[in-house]
């Protein structure tokens, strides 16, 4: 997988569900990114996150501050960071809020390769011949 450093791109992944989690980070390192993964929204504005090289994948739905509430207030910080909403059955309001803040949902169930698609093109990535 090619990558604009000799690291390869930091994966940020916040999502309360364990198992999810778990699995996700597992497929995702398989892909060859590094992955980091917090549970709530709280743990994430917590983080010192990298600056670059980095993707952030947040599930809308978490306890305590939400998905998109956390992007909103990292880039309050001025961390412009890509990031990935990932939810289950997102209504016209929050695919509104999404666009405006310029991060793409991308729903679950999460099949195929729809997320690391994504993910590749957040990061600018071309995807793999």
């Amino acid at each position: 997988m090619p990558a604009t450093s000799a690291q390869p791109p930091t994966l940020v992944l916040v999502d309360d569900d364990v198992a999810l989690r778990s699995a996700l980070k597992f497929a995702l390192e398989l892909d060859g990114y590094r992955v980091r993964t917090f549970a709530s929204g709280e743990a994430l504005l917590e983080a010192d996150l990298p600056a670059r090289n980095v993707c952030l994948v947040v599930d809308e739905n978490l306890p305590g501050i939400g998905g998109l509430d956390s992007v909103g207030a990292l880039r309050a910080r001025s961390q412009d960071l890509p990031a990935l909403l990932i939810t289950s059955h997102p209504g016209p309001g929050l695919r509104r809020r999404a666009s405006r803040m310029r991060v793409p949902i991308v729903e679950k169930p999460l099949i195929d390769d729809l997320l690391i698609r994504n993910i590749r093109r957040a990061l600018g990535q071309t995807p793999p011949a």
